[in-house]
């Protein structure tokens, strides 16, 4: 039976994958090993989703274990922290082992974002730059220090040395709330974080706000959109089936966006739903640096411009549904949800 190792599975994007694996037509044909941190959480899987199901106690930060479970599989969803080098190199030397062993090259999806994209325009601006995941050329001349994109290239090199074949998922702002039986036992994180950061600020400062003036852009997507598009190209490798630009390694990159949006546009959404609640005006708010540097200690992207087209994902016949305006009629929810908390 082939066997997939999955790291991430309590999380948005790889908890929302599992799902899909666990209901997939052909399940009973393919084992699926899972990486989690309690002990408590693994006996709930393994209780609730086996038999073809097994979940290990550990964390991604243990190379060696992750080494040896990579080295099981013949395919890897890597549905973890996008700037996690070490995680990353262990992952594939795990898939050189397997390589070594049985001579044939295992897959790893991995998951990287959009981020890769982003410039300095602090909400200033917006950007004529669009990427195109069909244009290698130019995503080639993204400059290797990047967010992700260090992590993005020991990828794509591993997949040029032969012994893995590496396809990178690079989402957008993702939103909505994920669901299933994951989500129903406690097992999985539902919610994303750009959006929900955005509107636990707002919320905080009683007033809808954004970076600078909002005018940069940024895709967006949909969380069972962006969990379709990573089990379209497994459900492609499965079948064997190689259309045209279904490609790996240099060429492997595959944008998750079905429509753009401006900080401004929601930020609005959001003060006019505060507005509707009591809080604030309708019109939103540029944040202060004493609030930058409160609630975003780190710094912050949000204020980026990071612009793409999925055209690759389109061609070889993903087909995402949500767009732009289900976005913004999601953060009522997202509001909702956060004052609940």
């Amino acid at each position: 039976m082939p066997s997939i190792f999955l790291t991430g599975a309590t999380g948005y994007i790889g908890g929302a994958i599992l799902t899909r694996l666990l209901e997939h037509p052909l399940q009973r044909t393919f084992t699926i090993t899972i990486l989690v941190r309690s002990a408590e959480k693994a006996s709930l899987f393994n209780d609730k989703f086996g038999p073809n199901l097994t979940a290990i106690v550990g964390s991604t930060d243990d190379v060696k274990l992750l080494r040896n479970l990579a080295s099981d599989a013949d395919v890897v969803f890597a549905c973890t922290d996008a700037d996690d080098l070490a995680a990353t190199k262990a992952i594939l030397n795990g898939m050189r082992d397997r390589h070594s062993d049985t001579r044939v090259a295992p897959i790893l999806i991995h998951t990287s974002g959009t981020g890769v994209l982003s410039d300095h325009a602090d909400g200033m601006h917006s950007s004529s730059t669009i990427y195109s995941d069909l244009n290698i050329a130019q995503l080639e001349g993204l400059s290797p220090d990047q967010p992700h994109r260090n992590v993005d290239l020991a990828v794509v090199e591993a997949d040029s040395q032969g012994y893995v074949k590496t396809y990178i998922v690079l989402p957008s702002t993702i939103y909505g709330f994920a669901s299933g039986p994951l989500v129903d036992a406690g097992l999985q994180n539902p919610r994303s974080q750009q959006i929900p950061k955005l509107v636990e600020v707002s919320l905080k400062r009683k007033q809808g706000g954004m970076v600078g003036k909002g005018k940069n852009w940024w895709g967006n997507v949909h969380i069972d959109d962006v969990a379709d598009l990573y089990i379209h190209i497994f459900d492609l490798l499965a079948k064997g089936s190689h259309p045209p630009d279904f490609a790996h390694g240099r060429a492997g990159f595959y944008f998750a966006e079905n429509g753009e949006h401006t900080l401004h546009s929601v930020g609005k959404e959001i003060a006019e739903v505060l507005s509707d609640m009591g809080m604030g005006s309708p019109t939103p708010t540029t944040f202060t640096e004493h609030e930058t540097r409160l609630y975003f200690p780190g710094g912050t992207s949000l204020g980026s411009n990071s612009r793409c087209r999925a055209d690759r994902g389109q061609r070889i016949g993903w087909r995402p549904f949500r767009t732009t305006r289900d976005m913004l009629d999601s953060i009522e929810a997202e509001v909702e949800a956060t004052i609940s908390q």
